[in-house]
This record gives structure tokens, C-alpha cells and sequence, in this order.
């Protein structure tokens, strides 16, 4: 099995420490930028201390973990970092999440203190109130007096999905952070002087690689507003060049679609992909377009830090299909295993294993679900070490690690890890559901959930009460996009639910009728369009773009239709106050009679259009 070589022994010293090195190397340099502000390297590391004595004061020390609920800003960055030299750790709160998910993350994380702008209730918890300019507002401390924090101790708890219906806390150390994150320098060529923007949010583990590797190399990064979307990224990639982008595959279409072709070259340096299985196709207009631009999957669970594995795409890549996922990256070791972990040989399929430094310690309070994941390393001399069990098919090929798919019903929804069974719990949890289910299906943006419900006797649930009752208890990516009340749950001959049936009857879709027919010939070109990127027959001139389960690329690729058919230029944001056919039909008749938006083109040749 491939063995990398060990890298400097920088690994050995915190994320925060190696921030510090390079701060004094670069006191002057833009270390970060966002919502109109800007700190220099000496500015973030001063108000790094300010927070970390604040914390002090409040009592906190090593490993008490401090739950994070800020907007992007440099004020953000002062936090996280002061959290880690007052030798503490941090979860990160999403105040987009559902106020019922916040709660059970504060409550089974047992934060110490919240860090909040007011966006998420800490419930109770001691709070300390920031916002725009809160970090001069605490006492300057001086310079952080030791200790901070040791390479084993805690750097953070990021909350994935959970089969059993809860969320689970993955327990990351510094010395599996530093060692991805010095790795990452070297590897992406991070340089003094670049510019990395950051566009997804602190709870997603593909924002780490944007947010700290910049600060550890002397280059810049820019906090994007987290209202804008992928129009953020866009206008920021336009803006000037950057250094590095990392994005999903998902988040990859949506720029391949509102980009043209002639504006790839030149946008960045190097493009990180990570979060789901990549297609050559994808990737295919970069190659084409930007091939001075160098092209990175990027392959790793939550529990390994971010990245484990990682494949630089070449000239011998293929130019359809799976990308490999590569190599291990430094200190890291991956097996592949049959059931009784034996290893086996090179082509064989089996589940993959992962050994090394970027091993978390397991799971917040679930001894039980961390005995299952996380094991003695048959393969590693040190008695102390031990291999996770991704639940990821691979095979070695000799050269590189190929990803084949899930041993259990796991799915990759934009990036995010979603286990259906935590969707199932909430679900089934609604009082007028006798029992449920809910499953992956191919839509019109790839996977997609679709959940599946039988009503106690006597209720009559209806589709959208479900969907509206699932979004105040689930984050918007383990929402399924349609939920079907069905008589009874259709069972295999052993007793088992018959998966199968169900995909069928989600192909089918809903009992026809329910859907407004277009009436006149500006509906019929908008529905049209609706009907052929959900990949569905069953919607009327007045469902809802985003009630029927339209997500961030299925509104791009809906646009670029529109755009195409109607040779007007009209601007995604278009779609969210149109939301309906017949309502983005009028606007659409409403701009072409106004004349406007089709007498001028932008440097792209494309015709400008806003309404």
C-alpha cells in the first residue's frame, strides 16, 4: 500500500502558532478582507489576542469548546482563531440551520460559551454579544502568553449527519489540521502576496482549506457575502485573479453555466473540487479553456481533516467519466479492506480505511458510534493508532485510489454528507405520519431526496405541510425536494420496504391533475423550460420554483435555458422574484415590450437584462 513520505516538522506546532510565525513575517499584508473591512496580518493577530484574553477572563481554557454563530468578517476570522491560543475549540453554528438542529448541537456539544450576533439564541448558554467592530471594543491584552494550544488538543467539533436520526460531532486536532493545512500550502502553491476567496460556510469542511491555508502562507482572503450565492463567487472571480478556488462539483456547473467559455483562463491559479464525485465532464470547458489553470480532486470525510487524498488531473485523465480520486496526502494512509479488513490486492474493490495523523479522535459523547468507526490500526506499529472506516467503496488501481461508491445508503447532496435516516427520524416524527421513508433519487440536479410517507388513520397530511415541517427541524440540504403521502408502504416478500416500488413511484411523480395548465404561448416556453430541468411533467404555471424542490443549479441551468429561447440576458436573481411560471412569463413579456436589457451587450458579448 502507497506510503507517502513525512513532511516538515512545522506539522508539530498548532494552526494558531503557525498563524503567528507567518504574521511576523508579514505584520503588513492583507491577511483579510469582507464587508468593507480590512485587516492586515499584525491587525488579526492583535485582535486574535483580544479575543483569546476575553475568553480567558470568562474562565475558559484548554479544550472548552466555544460554539461560533458569526457572519463572515474579518471579526470572524479575530474569533476563531483567539478561540484556538486561549487553547480552546470551537463549533460552528450555522445560524441558516433550523433554531430546533441549533438547539440540539448546543445542548449535545455542551459549549461553554456562544460567540453570537444575535442570529442564533444561545438557549441559555453563557453569551458573549459580537458584531461589526467588537473586537477594539475588548481590553487589549498584549501578546498571548503561553500556553497555547499543543498539537493533540482539540481544534474543533463540525456536526454531520447522523444515521441514527442525530447529528454527530467529528473531533478534529491541531496536528491532523496542520498537517492538511501545510500540506495544502505546498501542495496548491500558496504564495505571500495571492488573494483565496472564501464563499462557503464555516460548518461545511471545504471551507477550511480556503480560511486558514491562505493565513499560514502570507496571502490574502476575501469573506464573500453569504447572501449573494454563487453571484458572490462569480463577481469575486471576475474581480481579479485568485490564488485558489475550492468548490464542489455542484458549485463547478453553476460556474461552467454563468461564465463563458472565454473568461476561464486566467480567473485562478488552481481549482480545488472536493465534496462529491467528480466528472471529467465537469471539468471538461477548464481543460479546454484554462489550461494553465491546475485542476485538483480532492477526496476526504470530515474525520480526516478535510482532504486525505487528493489526484492532480493531467493530460492522460480520461475526458468522460470518474475522475480518481489519487494518492494519500502527507502522513496519511489509506487500505483497501474486505469485511474482516483484510487487505486486498491491487483492482479488487473493497471498503476504504483510512490511517494517520488527520485521524480524528472520534465522536463527541458517542463511545458507542466511535467504537464502530474508528479502530485499531491493524497496519500501524504505534499501539495508540487507529483507522476509520469510511464506508466508502474504492479500489487501488497501482497507480491511484478509485471511488465506486457507498457500502450503505449514504449520498453526497452539494458537497454535503446526508444520511438518509436522519431525514427519516424527523420525518417519521411528525404526529400524523404512521411510518415513512426516504430516499436518493436522480433528478434534475443528480441526487436529490425524496421522502415517502404513510398518515396515521384518520390524518390527511398533505405534501407541503410535510416539506414545511421538515425545513424547521433540517438544514435546507437535507430537505427532500418532494415528499409523497402514499396508502402503504410497499414491502419486499421477506417483509423488508421495497425500495425499488418507491423509486418507481418517485419517477412517476404525483397523481396527475393537480397541475395548471399553461395559457398562452409565453407559459407554454417557461413551463417547458421548468419541465425539462426537473426532469418532471407534473408542474403548473403556478407551482413554486423552490417549493417544488429547485436548488442553487437546477435556477441556473433554468435560466440558461430562458436565455437561450428568449435571446434576452435575465439574471438569476430573476427566478427568486418570479418564482412561478406564470409570474416569470409576465416579466419576461414585461421586459421584452420595455425594450430593455436588449440594446446593449457586457465584455462577455452577452445581452444585459434586469427586472
Amino acid at each position: 500500500m502507497l506510503k507517502p513520505q513525512p513532511r516538515p516538522a512545522a506539522r508539530a506546532l498548532s494552526v494558531s502558532q503557525l498563524f503567528e510565525r507567518q504574521a511576523a513575517r508579514t505584520p503588513d499584508a492583507v491577511a483579510v478582507e469582507g464587508r468593507g473591512r480590512r485587516f492586515s496580518y499584525r491587525d488579526l493577530d492583535a485582535g486574535a489576542n483580544r479575543v483569546a484574553h476575553a475568553l480567558r477572563r470568562e474562565g475558559l481554557g484548554r479544550e472548552d469548546l466555544v460554539g461560533v454563530a458569526l457572519r463572515r468578517s474579518p471579526e470572524l476570522v479575530c474569533a476563531l482563531l483567539g478561540i484556538w491560543k486561549a487553547g480552546c475549540a470551537y463549533v460552528p453554528l450555522d445560524p441558516a440551520y433550523p433554531v430546533e438542529r441549533l438547539s440540539f448541537m448546543i445542548r449535545d456539544s455542551g459549549i461553554a460559551l456562544l460567540l453570537s450576533d444575535g442570529s442564533v439564541d444561545g438557549a441559555g448558554t453563557r453569551t458573549l454579544r459580537a458584531g461589526e467592530g467588537w473586537i477594539e471594543t475588548l481590553p487589549d491584552g498584549g501578546d498571548m502568553p503561553a500556553p497555547c494550544p499543543a498539537a493533540a488538543d482539540l481544534a474543533y467539533v463540525m456536526y454531520t449527519s447522523g444515521s441514527t436520526g442525530r447529528p454527530k460531532g467529528a473531533m478534529i486536532t491541531h496536528a491532523g489540521l496542520a498537517n492538511y493545512l501545510c500540506w495544502a500550502v505546498d501542495a496548491y502553491g500558496l504564495e505571500p502576496g495571492g488573494s483565496v476567496p472564501v464563499h462557503s460556510p464555516l460548518s461545511f469542511d471545504l471551507t477550511v482549506t480556503s480560511l486558514y491555508a491562505p493565513l499560514l502562507a502570507g496571502a490574502g482572503i476575501e469573506l464573500l457575502d453569504e447572501g449573494e450565492g454563487v453571484d458572490a463567487l462569480i463577481a469575486a472571480l471576475r474581480a481579479r485573479p485568485r490564488s485558489m478556488v475550492k468548490l464542489t462539483p455542484s458549485h463547478l456547473e453553476l460556474l461552467n453555466q454563468e461564465l463563458s467559455p472565454g473568461e476561464l483562463a486566467g480567473l485562478t491559479n488552481v481549482l480545488v473540487i472536493g465534496g462529491e464525485q467528480l466528472a471529467a465532464e465537469q471539468i471538461a470547458p477548464w481543460r479546454r479553456q484554462a489550461p494553465a489553470t491546475r485542476l485538483f480532486n480532492e477526496y476526504g470525510p470530515t474525520e480526516t481533516v478535510v482532504g486525505c487524498c487528493v489526484h492532480e488531473v493531467g493530460p492522460d485523465d480520461p475526458r468522460q467519466g470518474p475522475i480518481a480520486i489519487g494518492k494519500p496526502v502527507a502522513n496519511m494512509r489509506m487500505h483497501v479492506v474486505d469485511n474482516s479488513l483484510r487487505p486486498l490486492p491491487v483492482g479488487v474493490a473493497g471498503e476504504l480505511c483510512i490511517g494517520g495523523v488527520g485521524v480524528a479522535r472520534g465522536y463527541l459523547n458517542r463511545p458507542d458510534l466511535t467504537g464502530q468507526r474508528f479502530i485499531p490500526d491493524p497496519f500501524s506499529q504505534r499501539p495508540d493508532a487507529r483507522l476509520y472506516r469510511s464506508g466508502d467503496t474504492v479500489r487501488w488501481n497501482g497507480v491511484v485510489f478509485e471511488y465506486l461508491g457507498r457500502t450503505d445508503d449514504q449520498v453526497k447532496i452539494r458537497g454535503h454528507r446526508v444520511e438518509p435516516g436522519e431525514v427519516e427520524a424527523a420525518l417519521g416524527s411528525h404526529p400524523k405520519v404512521r411510518s415513512c421513508a426516504v430516499l436518493a433519487c436522480e433528478g434534475g440536479a443528480g441526487a436529490e431526496l425524496v421522502g415517502f410517507a404513510v398518515p396515521r388513520q384518520g390524518e390527511s397530511p398533505t405534501p407541503p405541510a410535510l416539506l414545511e415541517f421538515l425545513r424547521g427541524r433540517l438544514p435546507a440540504w437535507l430537505v427532500p425536494v418532494r415528499c409523497l403521502v402514499i396508502d402503504a408502504m410497499p414491502l419486499t416478500p421477506n417483509g423488508k420496504v421495497d425500495r425499488g416500488a418507491l423509486r418507481a413511484m418517485a419517477a412517476a411523480g404525483p397523481a396527475p391533475g393537480a397541475a395548471v395548465p399553461a395559457r398562452n404561448a409565453g407559459e407554454v416556453l417557461v413551463l417547458d423550460a421548468f419541465r425539462a430541468v426537473f426532469g418532471r411533467e407534473d408542474i403548473g404555471v403556478f407551482d413554486d420554483f423552490f417549493d417544488i424542490g429547485g436548488r442553487s443549479l437546477m435556477a441556473v441551468r433554468l435560466m440558461a435555458a430562458l436565455r437561450a429561447a428568449t435571446g434576452l440576458e435575465l439574471p438569476l436573481r430573476s427566478l427568486y422574484e418570479h418564482a412561478t411560471p406564470a409570474r416569470l412569463a409576465e416579466a419576461i413579456e414585461a421586459l421584452r415590450w420595455s425594450g430593455i436589457g436588449v440594446a446593449g451587450a457586457d465584455a462577455t458579448g452577452r445581452t444585459q437584462a434586469s427586472f
